[in-house]
């Protein structure tokens, strides 16, 4: 039994030493230690090194289209900014459009766009202003504007605020505009049949070609807008004209000298080189005389 039972006889199946010799294949033996050490930094470093060299092959297109992208923005940002000019905000830079859009003022008569008048003149003309439309009923507008892009001069721009804003004859029959534009230093003045007959031609044509331009020029634009106030209303109460400004005399004198101022000067000078040659020559030619004399 021993013999039967010996560890010897069973099957290489119950043998792991035989069995492990005789029928697995070398191919099918586990791993040792040693070769997974060594295999696994393999495989590992290829799973790492894949995704790097595929990131690295899509890095360049992805830089290059990002700088494009940008470059395209920023040429877009700057062309922008070259021929979209910023819009202007706030009531301080009001246009000439605005002026028109915004109707007549409500609660004065001045529209100061170019925002060239003080409180005193708007209050003196609002002062003036009204009395003249409860005694007479007539109303007039003063408005002041930095520079016409619209128009060609002041007079077509008055006769558009005055359409624009009493848009019927019945509206405008009484009204007057004054317009003053600053950098052109020129006025108009415009209205409704009743107004023109009221003023007259002969006031309205001095206010423009005095009142307006010289003391605009000199960019007395307070002065300018009240002394034309003070002017049409005198006309309309047929009081005595009180006058435009005194114009200046703006001559200049020339710094150029007359022909006889040129001829003195130079007679002058001719005598002057003159004697000096005479001394160059005179006064050398005595010392020799001098020096050979007391030899």
């Amino acid at each position: 039994m021993e013999t039967l039972l010996g560890p010897h006889s069973f099957c290489p199946l119950f043998n792991p030493k035989s069995s492990s010799k005789t029928l697995v294949h070398p191919s099918l033996l586990p791993r040792s230690s040693n070769s997974l050490a060594l295999t696994k930094p393999i495989c590992s470093s290829l799973r790492k090194q894949l995704p790097q060299s595929t990131t690295q092959s899509f890095a360049t297109p992805t830089s290059w289209f990002s700088h494009v992208h940008q470059g395209l923005a920023a040429l877009a940002i700057s062309l922008a900014l070259n021929f979209c000019p910023l819009l202007p905000s706030g009531p301080a830079l009001a246009s000439e459009f605005d002026v028109l859009n915004d109707g007549p003022p409500k609660e004065s008569y001045v529209v100061d766009d170019a925002v060239v008048l003080n409180r005193v003149t708007k209050s003196d003309l609002k002062r003036l202003l009204t009395d003249l439309e409860s005694r007479k009923n007539l109303h007039i507008n003063f408005i002041t504007v930095r520079k016409l892009t619209s128009k060609a001069d002041a007079f077509e721009y008055a006769d558009q605020v005055l359409e624009r804003w009493y848009p019927s004859v019945e509206e405008g029959n009484n009204k007057g505009i004054v317009v003053l534009v600053t950098s052109q230093k020129e006025g108009a003045v415009t209205g409704g049949p009743a107004f023109i007959q009221a003023v007259g031609d002969a006031i309205l044509d001095a206010t423009v070609s005095e009142n307006l331009p010289v003391l605009a020029t000199d960019e007395k634009y307070n002065e300018a807008v009240y002394s034309s106030a003070k002017r049409l209303v005198a006309a309309i109460d047929r009081l005595p004209d009180p006058g435009g400004p005194a114009t200046k005399d703006n001559k200049r004198e020339s710094n150029f000298k007359t022909r006889e101022e040129t001829d003195e000067k130079r007679g002058q000078f001719s005598v002057v080189v003159g004697g000096l040659l005479v001394i160059a020559f005179v006064v050398p030619m005595a010392q020799y005389y001098a020096y050979v004399s007391k030899k």
